[in-house]
């Protein structure tokens, strides 16, 4: 039931427990006490919209920045990714296997922004070996959702 109701919600925010409930057959009822308890768990973090910050005409600038580290006695990598997750600029962290420790994807106003908090904040935390930084220079697609190109018809055809 909870699987079923997240996946709904991952695909739209916006859709209402009425919705949920025709959609699923669950109560109506059940389906809000279900959405209470994963925001007290922490299993929904957050509603959000995909912007095609683009069209909206908002200077920006994304980049990926690949992180080595020298992990710390006792906690390893995390108490690093605390560090570099509390600024603003990083909008994502994620610990990887490869070459590189972390990922990081930053926002910035432009590269120029981006390049400050690298080399002023990123590479002055104490575990920091290394870092790569990679200019997104067009976003594709986003959390599923298509931004440049064509979106695929997501309805069945009508067959007469």
């Amino acid at each position: 039931m909870l699987k079923n109701i997240l996946k709904i919600l991952e695909n739209d925010a916006r859709t209402t427990p009425k919705q949920i409930s025709d959609m699923t057959g669950i109560p109506r009822a059940e389906v809000v006490k279900v959405i209470k308890q994963a925001w007290q768990d922490r299993i929904i973090l957050k509603y959000k919209a995909i912007v095609n910050w683009d069209k909206a005409e908002n200077e920006h600038v994304f980049a990926l920045i690949e992180v080595k580290l020298e992990p710390e006695k006792d906690v390893g990598f995390d108490s690093i990714a605390e560090r570099i997750y509390r600024f603003p600029q990083a909008r994502s962290v994620y610990l990887v296997s490869g070459t590189y420790d972390l990922l990081v994807l930053v926002l910035g106003k432009n590269n120029h922004e981006i390049a400050n908090f690298v080399s002023q904040k990123l590479s002055h935390i104490d575990g920091v070996k290394a870092t790569n930084t990679q200019f997104v220079l067009k976003r594709y697609k986003e959390d599923g959702e298509v931004v440049e190109g064509k979106e695929e018809v997501k309805r069945q055809p009508v067959v007469l």
